[in-house]
């Protein structure tokens, strides 16, 4: 079954599936600020665009580009900035 998701006020939208290794999502963010808190180990891939990202007990801003991808621990919470339309990769562990 696949799910439709959407999130801060539809800026985030995005489509999550199952498969054997495990829950995966695929979307897109559209310019803005955003904050993420994760129930389960996360890893972000970028597809397309790129993601300027302040991780858990980080000061730095780090930008990812398409290819790139991180990873945050369950349990945390994590800001992105996207100044383009940006598609992404989610994978949960």
């Amino acid at each position: 079954m696949i799910a439709t998701n959407e999130y801060f006020e539809g800026q985030v939208k995005s489509l999550g599936y199952n498969r054997t290794s495990g829950k995966s999502t695929i979307g897109v963010m559209e310019p803005g600020t955003y904050e993420f808190g994760t129930s389960t180990h996360e890893t972000m891939q970028v597809i397309e665009g790129e993601m300027i990202v302040k991780l858990p007990n980080n000061d730095d801003w780090i930008t990812y580009k398409a290819g790139e991808s991180y990873e945050i621990e369950a349990n945390q919470s994590f800001q992105v900035k996207v100044l383009e339309q940006t598609a992404y990769l989610c994978k949960y562990q």
